[in-house]
């Protein structure tokens, strides 16, 4: 489980630092957690001196293979409609491989792009709302590639509560004046 947490962690854009500048869970402290299938509505905040620093996020993890092949996937959204996704180095998606789906039906494919290949695929500004607004009306985010460890793969994310999610971390943002 620690594992899990360090890497969700480490590739999350709202990775948590201790004082030191180290990546580790530091002195955040979860203020809002909220679950919507597997996808965590999260705030959490830290004291920097007399300041007291606040985000939140939405976050969905998934370990498709476990030990000893570990391998995950994951997705970020903060408030400013910024979405990002942990692809580990070595995937290789198939054409239309990363695609959100309307009853079975493609409603919106991600094309070629550096980022399908390993690392991190980040949306912003136009790009991201747009990705965002195709995802609370789809039902699943597909995604179908070989893993770094050579594996075909099929993930299926279920978008039925990714609406309810996005609106209670932006409910809880808007709380906390983020």
């Amino acid at each position: 489980m620690r594992i899990l947490l360090s890497l969700i962690l480490l590739s999350s854009p709202v990775f948590a630092q201790d004082r030191d500048g180290n990546d580790t869970p530091g002195s955040w402290k979860v203020t809002h957690q909220q679950a919507f299938g597997l996808w965590d509505s999260v705030c959490d905040e830290r004291t920097t001196g007399d300041l007291i620093e606040e985000r939140c996020y939405l976050r969905y993890v998934d370990v498709f293979s476990p030990r000893p092949k570990f391998a995950a996937q994951f997705a970020f959204i903060t408030p400013d409609d910024k979405v990002e996704f942990g692809i580990e180095n070595g995937t290789a998606f198939r054409p239309d491989g990363f695609r959100l789906e309307k009853d079975g039906s493609p409603l919106w494919v991600f094309g070629k792009d550096r980022c399908l290949f390993g690392g991190t695929c980040r949306f912003v500004d136009g790009q991201a709302r747009d990705l965002l607004d195709h995802m609370e009306n789809s039902d699943a985010f597909v995604f179908e590639f070989f893993d770094r460890h050579g594996s075909e793969q099929l993930l299926e994310w279920d978008m039925s509560k990714f609406g309810d999610a996005l609106s209670d971390m932006r409910q809880e943002a808007q709380n906390r004046g983020i």
